[in-house]
């Protein structure tokens, strides 16, 4: 007797669409935003007394931090990922490269899906 995969036991998901794509450009620019405020504007801000980057730059973060979040949400409903998965993934956009490693893991379970899907 065999045992059922992992994929089998999920829930089955919608058409994804263009949803995956705007979650990977969104994941993409919230990582690059998150990279340049850690690692350019904050330490402008503590090492060289430059305040200005880190307000910019955070406030354009935060804005990119939330489309990320309703892109991710989109994505998860049409996914059916339990709630605990899609918070981990709302998750990787506040820790620098995190956002990169949640999107290929994303893209690659995604495809995956899909393809077992028919």
């Amino acid at each position: 007797m065999s045992v059922p995969s992992e994929t089998s036991k999920q829930t089955p998901m919608k058409p994804v669409g263009p949803r995956l794509v705007i979650y990977r450009i969104a994941a993409w620019v919230t990582g690059v935003g998150l990279l340049a405020l850690t690692f350019v504007a904050l330490p402008l801000k503590y090492i060289w007394d430059v305040p200005g980057p880190t307000t910019v730059i955070g406030i354009i973060h935060g804005y990119l931090y939330m489309i990320y979040i309703v892109c991710t949400l989109v994505l998860a409903e049409r996914v059916r990922w339990r709630p605990v998965t899609a918070l981990l993934i709302l998750l990787a956009g506040t820790i620098p490269v995190a956002s990169f490693v949640a999107e290929r893991k994303v893209t690659r379970e995604v495809r995956e899906r899909e393809a077992a899907a028919g």
